[in-house]
């Protein structure tokens, strides 16, 4: 079931690459990306953690930081990893559709 989920080097997490429709899919293939997706899902909210302390350790260095160049660095560095972490949660959130189309 790998080969169904690609890993995001900006994520940090594999993420699914699906090669056609989620109804063309067996629905013991279904059964075997969803069980996949739950094990990485899972590791989502740890990632997002990893994240949070990063931008917490960029922030304390910010509030230090008197070189207007390296403000903006660490400014620059936290809106991306702010970024990150919201497409994580919407990643998170994608189990609800996913597991949602198999039940219907």
């Amino acid at each position: 079931m790998e080969e169904h989920f690609l890993h995001d080097n900006r994520l940090g997490i594999p993420i699914p690459d699906f090669d056609r429709e989620w109804d063309e899919y067996s629905r013991k293939t279904q059964q075997g990306i969803l069980f996949q997706w739950e094990r990485i899902r899972g590791r989502i909210p740890d990632r997002i953690a990893e994240l949070e302390a990063d931008i917490n350790r960029k922030q304390a260095e910010l509030s230090d930081e008197g070189n207007f160049e390296r403000s903006c660095k660490l400014n620059s560095e936290i809106s991306e990893l702010a970024s990150v972490i919201n497409d994580l949660w919407l990643w998170y959130r994608t189990n609800q559709d996913i597991t949602g189309k198999m039940h219907s």
